[in-house]
């Protein structure tokens, strides 16, 4: 997967992050919004500066609870969800209470209010801590539920990834041991070459999907399997690479090419008669690698096999969607009895 992917995932976002401050803020600010309305039918003088202190003292609140939330996240995140949940809850009661306090004081201290301790604090204390153990409970339940979500998702989509890659048609398989068969007596080095060879795309194929690899890597296996590919089809299959500008650093997702130099030689070079030439363009534009794999068209085309290009092509494409996003993207076009597939991808450096 991509390394963002791959960064562990917890049930607790990062309280320290910008993105999560605002949140914080924009719901405190929104609850002093709510409350407002709720106690003024008509938006006044008098509401307008109600409305000035509750936000004064609800944002005050969550500003103080982001900063304590992120002080205390290197132990919450060692706890498990039930358990840091509730000490979750209970840091904001702590932290509403203390705030609440201090806030009173502050009021009495500023002379904004004429009491040190006003009949109605006790009732405020109550409504906030109500308030907090509310919305703490129901956004901790929500961060749960979205995480073994998440989870779940990430589970079924690098199963599906693994799938994926692993797919390898049985003819290539049996086609491969038999030719493989046919060598043992007349060329004994080159059938044990090839076994070594399928021994290697075995392994890559059997791999961990998430796993990136070197592009040199990925164009040596790529090698490898079009070599058995020709134990087959003989002179029938023409390879011509074509790589320019592409860093040696570079990493790409295992078995980029394999899966779309396999569906070129059975959707293009088997059905032809004459057999044909399969062209492999790399190059680098930007921060982008950039594939395109061209084969010829068919004499007669096959409606099973042209379902079987377009299963092919969305397998591929959403491998590249899992690993990328919306960073990775692929086309087929037809151009000059040509049927190009081409892949962009972001360079990922070792």
């Amino acid at each position: 997967m991509s390394r963002t992917a791959t960064r562990e995932h917890h049930y607790l976002p990062n309280f320290g992050s910008f993105a999560m401050a605002a949140r914080f803020l924009i719901f405190a600010e929104l609850l002093a919004i709510i409350i407002t309305i709720g106690r003024n039918h008509i938006f006044d003088e008098q509401a307008w500066q109600e409305l000035s202190l509750l936000s004064a003292f609800a944002l005050t609140i969550a500003f103080c609870s982001i900063v304590v939330l992120k002080l205390a996240s290197p132990l919450l995140r060692r706890l498990p969800p039930a358990l840091g949940s509730t000490v979750v809850v209970l840091l904001l009661l702590a932290v509403t209470a203390a705030g609440t306090e201090a806030i009173v004081l502050a009021l009495h201290d500023l002379h904004i209010i004429p009491e040190r301790w006003p009949p109605w604090r006790d009732s405020l204390l109550m409504r906030s801590l109500m308030i907090s153990a509310i919305t703490g409970t129901l956004g901790m339940h929500y961060l749960i539920l979205k995480y073994h979500s998440d989870r779940d998702a990430k589970t079924q989509q690098e199963s599906r990834m693994q799938a994926l890659q692993s797919r390898i048609r049985p003819h290539f398989l049996f086609n491969s041991l038999n030719s493989v068969a046919s060598l043992t007596h007349s060329d004994p080095k080159r059938a044990e070459a090839v076994l070594h060879d399928l021994a290697d795309l075995f392994r890559v194929l059997l791999a961990d999907a998430r796993k990136l690899v070197p592009i040199s890597a990925e164009r040596e296996i790529s090698r490898q399997y079009l070599e058995i590919e020709k134990l087959r089809l003989g002179d029938r299959l023409q390879v011509k690479w074509n790589v320019n500008n592409i860093p040696n650093s570079a990493q790409v997702p295992a078995l980029t090419l394999q899966p779309l130099l396999e569906n070129a030689i059975y959707h293009g070079i088997e059905p032809r008669f004459a057999g044909g030439t399969i062209k492999i363009d790399m190059w680098a534009e930007g921060g982008t690698l950039n594939i395109m794999i061209s084969n010829p068209l068919p004499e007669v085309r096959r409606d099973g096999r042209g379902r079987g290009n377009k299963l092919a092509q969305e397998n591929t494409r959403e491998r590249l969607a899992t690993q990328f996003g919306d960073a990775a993207s692929m086309q087929t076009f037809e151009e000059g009895g040509q049927y190009h597939v081409k892949v962009k991808m972001p360079i990922l450096r070792g």
